[in-house]
C-alpha cells in the first residue's frame, strides 16, 4: 500500500462502485488518484452475501437503478434474460444484478482497486501546513489521504428493548437479529419460529423458515401493508425532491423523510406469497401486536404481548427461535470512525444525521458521506441504488473541480 492517496474512499459497496464508475466517466485521469478499503478486499462482498443469506430472488429497485453511468445498460446486458427481469417495473434477479455487477467491474478495470483492509482510525492532521487525513488500519498499516469518502452502511442493528433485558443464558442461535442470519443449511423442520416486524425482510426470513418446514409467527405492531418500493417513486426526481431541496428546516426534512418511509413495508407479491401461506396454516400474523417481555425456559422461549388482557396470543405457546426484522439505525453520534472529526469539527446533528454541505462534504474538511447518513441532502432514497447516483452527482464535481475543492465551516450552512 502506497503511503498516500489524493483520495481514499472506504467501503466497497454498490455506492462506492457508483461513485468511481461516475468519477472515471468525468475524469479518467483520476484512475491512480484513489484508493479503495474494504474488510472483504473485493467489491460488493457483503451485498452479495447479504442477497445469498436471505435468499432474495430479485432486486426491488428496477433495472435502470445500477452502478454504472449509463442507466440502460442494466437492460442492454440483461437483453439475453428476458425472464430474469421481474415486472411490473424490470426488477432485475439477485444472480443478473450479480452478474452485470461484475461486468462493470471488468469494463471500468475496477477489479484489482480493493485493498483488503479494516480502517479502524481515522484522524485529521497538518502535513506540510496542509490538511490531511491519516487512516489507521487493524494490521496497524496507515495510509495519508487528501480527500476522505465514506461510503458505507453505518446503520446498527435496531434491537427492541424486551429483547436487549433478556439475561444471556439462551443459546445464541435463539435470538438473532435479521443481519446475523444465513438460511442456508439451517434445519428448521419441526420448528416454531416468532419473526418480528413487518418489512420485507421479515418477508423474506418467513419464506425460508416456511420453506425448510418450520411453523411462523410474524408479528408487527402495525398492519403488514404492501408497496411496490420503500419510498414512493416521486422521491427519484423533482417531483418529490425539488420541495425537499427547498424545505430551509433540517428538522423537517428529517420529518419528512420519516413520513417517506413509514417504516417497514413488503412488495404486493410478497404479501401475496404471505397470505397464501397463511391459508395454508404455515404461517400466522399478529398484526397491531409487539412483544412485551420474553424469557427463555427449559428448551423454549415463552414470550409475553403487549395486549396480553384483551386475548390470550402466543404466551402459551413455546417458541423455538425469535428472529428480529426490526431493521437498523442510523446515528453518526456512534460511529467510532468520526470520533475525532466530530471533536475537532463539531456540526449540526439531526437525530443522528449530520449536516453536510452541497457537496456531501462534512463541513471544515475533506471529508465525504456517502449513503443513509446523507438523507437530510439528498432525501429518503440516499442509502438505495438510486441514492448511490444522486450522491456522486454532488460528489463527484468536488473532486475533480479544483473551485469547488474548499469546504465552507458549519456555520456557513443553510438548509
Amino acid at each position: 500500500m502506497s503511503p498516500s492517496t489524493d483520495i481514499a474512499i472506504i467501503g466497497a459497496g454498490p455506492q462506492a462502485l457508483t461513485l468511481v464508475t461516475h468519477l472515471l466517466q468525468k475524469k479518467a485521469a483520476m484512475r491512480n488518484r484513489f484508493v479503495v478499503i474494504d474488510p472483504a478486499g473485493e467489491w460488493l462482498h457483503q451485498w452479495h452475501h447479504q442477497f445469498r443469506a436471505l435468499e432474495i430472488p430479485h432486486l426491488r429497485s428496477p433495472a435502470v437503478h445500477h452502478p454504472d453511468p449509463n442507466p440502460h445498460a442494466l437492460r442492454t446486458f440483461a437483453e439475453g434474460r428476458p425472464d430474469e427481469l421481474f415486472p411490473p417495473y424490470a426488477l432485475p434477479s439477485t444472480a443478473l444484478f450479480h452478474d452485470f455487477c461484475d461486468s462493470v467491474i471488468q469494463r471500468w478495470n475496477l477489479a484489482d482497486r480493493v485493498l483488503a483492509g479494516t480502517v479502524q482510525h481515522l484522524e485529521l492532521c497538518q502535513v506540510l501546513g496542509r490538511q490531511r487525513f491519516r487512516l489507521s488500519l487493524a494490521d496497524g498499516r496507515q495510509l495519508l489521504a487528501r480527500r476522505v469518502v465514506l461510503a458505507i452502511a453505518g446503520g446498527t442493528p435496531q434491537i427492541p428493548n424486551w429483547a436487549r433485558q433478556i439475561p444471556q443464558t439462551y443459546p445464541s442461535q435463539r435470538l438473532r437479529h435479521s443481519s446475523q442470519i444465513d438460511l442456508r443449511g439451517l434445519s428448521l423442520a419441526g420448528e416454531r419460529i416468532l419473526i418480528v416486524g413487518s418489512g420485507l425482510t421479515s418477508g423474506h426470513l418467513a419464506l425460508g423458515a416456511t420453506a425448510r418446514g418450520a411453523q411462523v409467527i410474524l408479528m408487527a405492531r402495525r398492519q403488514v401493508y404492501a408497496k411496490l418500493f420503500d419510498a414512493e417513486p416521486g422521491w427519484l426526481g423533482p417531483k418529490y425532491l425539488k420541495g425537499f431541496q427547498a424545505e430551509p428546516s433540517w428538522l423537517r426534512r428529517w420529518q419528512m423523510i420519516q413520513q417517506a418511509r413509514n417504516g417497514g413495508s413488503v412488495t404486493p407479491a410478497m404479501l401475496l406469497r404471505l397470505r397464501r401461506l397463511e391459508r395454508q396454516s404455515r404461517l400466522t400474523f399478529y398484526e397491531q401486536c409487539q412483544v412485551q417481555r420474553s424469557e427463555w425456559k427449559g428448551d423454549a422461549w415463552r414470550v409475553h404481548c403487549s395486549a396480553e388482557a384483551e386475548h390470550d396470543c402466543i404466551a402459551h405457546l413455546p417458541i423455538d427461535r425469535i428472529w428480529l426484522a426490526t431493521g437498523s439505525q442510523m446515528n453518526i453520534d456512534r460511529w467510532p470512525l468520526l470520533a475525532d472529526v466530530r471533536a475537532t469539527h463539531p456540526i449540526e446533528i439531526v437525530h443522528g444525521m449530520p449536516v453536510l454541505d452541497h457537496h456531501l462534504r462534512w463541513p471544515g474538511c475533506n471529508l465525504f458521506i456517502m449513503g443513509g447518513a446523507a438523507a437530510l441532502q439528498l432525501g429518503p432514497v440516499a442509502r438505495n441504488l438510486f441514492g448511490g447516483r444522486l450522491a456522486s452527482d454532488r460528489i463527484v464535481p468536488a473532486l475533480v473541480k479544483p473551485s469547488l475543492g474548499q469546504s465552507r465551516p458549519a456555520a456557513s450552512l443553510t438548509a
